[in-house]
């Protein structure tokens, strides 16, 4: 070559190279993806293209529109994403309608925080607007959050619980609920929020650690109907709640436990045989004298006085008595608590609730009207005291029902409210609960138990931002009155004008034309100014969305939220649709953990340990945080934090690093001319697409069961071991050195190309928008269709599958591992360097010998030459392992120069006179490419 300018043989080969990047800079890149999906409408092109398709219907719960997105909603609805997406790939038409909860205390609150509204100073009216101004700015922000996470849906189109036609909806399921007997007006005690001003369902209330007061209260005897002597007797009652003890009319016994009369100096007190040591090591009496035993049945109707209101006491029987704390005998106050209210109902006890919406006590209180029902506890001990009533007063750490909202301490308050009738339909929804689906199963145990033990449900709350309950009253005999007529004219004002209509309007410019009271004939009317149970609002979805949106259908394939909601959504959307149409409205319900650190502490603004998804969108990219969603076993508590998540982008490089080597390579290759049959691939290409199809058959069963994380790590596995490790690397010189058209090289472009196909279409779903990149890449793809997402699933061909070439190759394996474990050990001793630079030398047995004879073992352990030789033979520093005999391995440096092109140490170097300094294979591929 004297006299020309030496060859760059990295560019022999004269192929065109591929632009995709090496570098994602998602948080760059996103952002104009997003853009080609809303300039193709993304959504709408996916449906044309799954039109007539079987349906499924994931039916969305609502999020609060009240603030940002946090990571909850990201793992919410990024799991929504993935359902929706593989299914509209694998099959079925699958429309996704967003929708928000738009009503109630969660935006009151923060409409009145953000905006400064004193809403007992603006009219209904006006704040009723603010409130629907600041939900809809939420939707919006919202909307364009969950957007840029790559979430797919009709978000021009979402569903709002406080859209007209959804209101009118929810309207008709409460008109048929109440048409079946469902909804009455009791009064009963009911959750109460004092800061929030309002009742509340068991699914707003949360259990948390409360310090309250302790103590032990002697109630004076008057009559124990002669079961002993009254003078200096008590009954010993212990209590957490003293605020509570102004509304006592009763104390409760259990009518089979054992009872004792106690003498400790000049009082004699009744108290529980079980419970006589603990009260005695608790209140710190001692010397305490048996004088009588007795069963609780025994003193029923027994009287006693109220420790300091002029009111008898009367000891009555139940059996929700336990031995677990206290004395046995429970301190009964009907208008506070729901167990004493039914076992009131029995002795028609009366229900004194002397505090009124603000948890402050009314002038039924006496001398604590006016204190707050935390002022009137140490009030009530103080009084206690005085009165020689008080045994002992300490203080108790329990959990305790707060407000899930202000996250308050709330009280049980007797009040007059609208309830749903449970024991109307529980029944009917605890057999509906057996034809779903539960994903974990375990959600059919604790949804079952829920809907078994579930009390009413109390529907209505003392608030103004939420759709009324639609009922009128007669102004003259106060008559109830909702029938098909109101419910019917109602709806239709609901449909033109929305809710406000009932807060703008008078009663009688809201009735039917010509309504009249059915009990007195009068035409005058009042209306209800309580508004409904924001559950109520949710859970009517399944009858304001399914059945009323023309691409929707009831029952939904699938509900999916956090497993909070078996008391929330999911609970209330079972009793709606129960009641009005006797089935679930869901087929299958799939639930998610909870979100905790990666030293499983749950996520809180005192730790600090909080993620905003938003911050990493910006730092790192949405498809980081898809990939996190898609690595995690989310039927279990989800741990999250940014050492967590820069180990999700670790996988994601790796994952990234494997498309760019396919595309890398396959820029040349034209799917249509150059696709090597698979009966002409060599062995080794074979052997990838069994591995391709195996992970496609995994990859599709892990997704139709929602096994996500399963999905994960077989494609990451996939990519880092089958492919980068091995596959990847044994083919790299095939690639690289052959001949640009050679049937060796193209065989394994056509597994590139095959395998970078299928893989981006499964990863679709998960990293979006990293596979509409690559689909923007990948040779013939837009030819196909403009984008991934209407492109189609992958199918698994079991022609692939060849069991005969899986255990030789497992074989081959076995021992490429032991080879390369000499390699390394010759590496270390400076032997060589690259493995290139090696000659290896196989000891085996005949029956091995005969097993590798044939095979191109250089390639496959990507070293320049491999001799095979008797196992006798073997050298004593020979390698060898116990897990596989019949093998020993030596290594030496190879013989003859390196090749420039291929880096092959071979003796032929210097053959070819054009090019000197490459091997006889390198030599003749420049001559077919120059």
């Amino acid at each position: 070559m004297s006299g020309k300018e030496p060859l760059d043989y990295s560019k022999t080969l004269n192929l065109p190279q591929t632009e995709f990047p090496m570098r994602a800079n998602l948080p760059k890149r996103e952002p104009d993806i997003q853009k080609f999906w809303e300039e193709i409408d993304l959504y709408e092109a996916v449906a044309k293209a799954n039109a007539g398709k079987p349906k499924f219907i994931l039916h969305d719960g609502p999020p609060y529109a009240n603030g940002d997105i946090h990571l909850g909603h990201t793992l919410n609805k990024v799991l929504k994403d993935f359902i929706v997406k593989f299914h509209s790939m694998d099959g079925y038409d699958a429309p996704y309608i967003p929708g928000w909860d738009t009503h109630g205390l969660p935006i009151e609150q923060q409409a009145i925080k953000a905006l400064g509204l004193n809403r007992h100073a603006v009219s209904t009216v006006e704040f009723r607007r603010r409130c629907h101004d600041y939900a809809m700015k939420y939707v919006g922000i919202q909307r364009e959050e969950f957007k840029r996470l790559g979430v797919r849906g009709d978000w021009d189109h979402p569903y709002l619980t406080l859209q007209p036609e959804f209101e009118a909806a929810q309207i008709g399921v409460f008109g048929e609920m109440a048409k079946k007997g469902y909804i009455y007006k009791g009064l009963k005690p009911v959750y109460w929020c004092a800061s929030c001003e309002t009742a509340l369902a068991e699914a707003e209330v949360e259990y948390g650690d409360k310090e309250s007061p302790s103590i032990y209260v002697k109630f004076p005897v008057q009559d124990a109907k002669g079961l002993f002597p009254v003078e200096d007797a008590y009954v010993v009652i212990w209590t957490t709640t003293p605020w509570t003890l102004p509304a006592n009319v009763a104390i409760t016994v259990h009518p089979e436990f054992a009872y004792v009369l106690v003498q400790f100096g000049d009082d004699k007190l009744v108290v529980a045989k079980e419970l006589l040591a603990r009260f005695m090591a608790d209140s710190g009496l001692e010397g305490g004298q048996i004088l009588q035993e007795f069963e609780g049945r025994d003193l029923e109707k027994a009287i006693c006085r109220h420790p300091f209101v002029d009111r008898d006491s009367l000891v009555i029987v139940g059996d929700h008595v336990t031995l677990e704390q206290g004395t046995g005998c429970v301190h009964t106050a009907p208008g506070h608590g729901v167990e004493d209210f039914q076992v009131g109902k029995v002795y028609n006890l009366p229900v004194i609730s002397p505090v009124d919406f603000r948890g402050k006590f009314t002038a039924e209180g006496g001398i604590f009207a006016g204190m707050s029902t935390t002022q009137a506890n140490p009030a009530v001990i103080e009084e206690l005291k005085n009165r020689g009533l008080l045994i002992k007063a300490d203080k108790i750490k329990h959990q305790y029902p707060h407000c899930w909202r202000c996250k308050h301490p709330i009280l049980f308050r007797a009040t007059e409210q609208w309830f749903a009738s449970i024991d109307g339909f529980r029944k009917e929804a605890l057999d509906a609960i057996d034809q779903v689906r539960w994903i974990p199963a375990w959600g059919r145990d604790r949804i079952h138990n829920m809907v078994a033990d579930r009390g009413d449900w109390c529907i209505s709350r003392q608030r103004t931002w939420g759709v009324p309950i639609p009922i009128f009253y007669c102004a003259d005999c106060g008559e109830t009155i909702i029938n098909d007529e109101t419910i019917s004219h109602i709806q239709g004002l609901f449909k033109e004008h929305g809710s406000d209509v009932w807060f703008a309007k008078e009663a009688d410019e809201l009735v039917p034309p010509g309504l009249a009271c059915g009990k007195c004939g009068h035409q005058h009317f009042r209306k209800e100014t309580d508004i409904m149970d924001v559950w109520f609002d949710s859970g009517s979805s399944h009858q304001a969305v399914l059945e009323t949106r023309e691409n929707l259908h009831f029952p939904a394939d699938l509900y999916l939220e956090g497993s909070d909601q078996h008391r929330g959504w999911f609970n209330s959307s079972l009793s709606t649709a129960v009641a009005t149409k006797g089935t679930a409205p869901y087929k299958a319900v799939l639930t998610h953990g909870f979100l905790v650190d990666e030293q499983g502490r749950k996520m809180s603004k005192s730790l600090g340990n909080g993620v905003d998804p938003l911050a990493v969108i910006k730092d790192m990219g949405a498809d980081i945080l898809r990939l996190w969603v898609a690595s995690v076993d989310y039927r279990n508590d989800v741990a999250v934090s940014p050492n967590i998540l820069r180990q999700i982008a670790d996988g994601y490089r790796k994952i990234r690093n494997t498309f760019r080597y396919f595309l890398g390579n396959i820029a040349d290759f034209d799917p249509k001319a150059d696709t090597v049959p698979f009966e002409q691939m060599t062995e080794l290409d074979r052997w990838a697409m069994m591995a391709l199809h195996k992970l496609i058959q995994r990859v599709t069963t892990a997704c139709r069961n929602y096994e996500f994380h399963v999905v994960y790590h077989a494609i990451h596995n996939f990519c880092a071991v089958d492919m980068s490790a091995l596959y990847l690397d044994i083919i790299k010189d095939r690639l690289y050195a052959s001949p640009a058209k050679s049937p060796e090289r193209r065989s394994a472009q056509t597994v590139l190309y095959l395998t970078a196909d299928a893989l981006v279409r499964m990863l679709a779903p998960f990293i979006s928008f990293t596979a509409e990149e690559v689909w923007g890449y990948l040779p013939g793809a837009k030819e196909q269709s403009n984008t991934v997402q209407t492109a189609g699933w992958p199918q698994f061909d079991s022609k692939f599958i060849d069991d005969t070439l899986a255990k030789k190759m497992d074989r081959m394996l076995e021992i490429r591992t032991r080879v390369s474990k000499a390699l390394e050990n010759a590496r270390q001793s400076k032997v060589i360097g690259h493995s290139l630079e090696a000659k290896v030398t196989l000891y085996v047995d005949e029956e091995l010998q005969a097993f590798l004879s044939k095979e191109d073992l250089a390639t496959f352990f990507i070293v320049s030459a491999v001799q095979l030789i008797s196992l006798k033979d073997a050298p004593a520093e020979a390698f060898q392992d116990a897990e596989l005999p019949g093998v020993a391995v030596t290594v030496e440096k190879a013989p003859g120069q390196k090749c420039e092109r291929c880096w092959n140490y071979s003796e032929q170097v210097g053959q070819s006179e054009d090019h000197p300094t490459v091997c006889p294979r390198c030599a003749a591929a420049i001559g077919e490419s120059v």
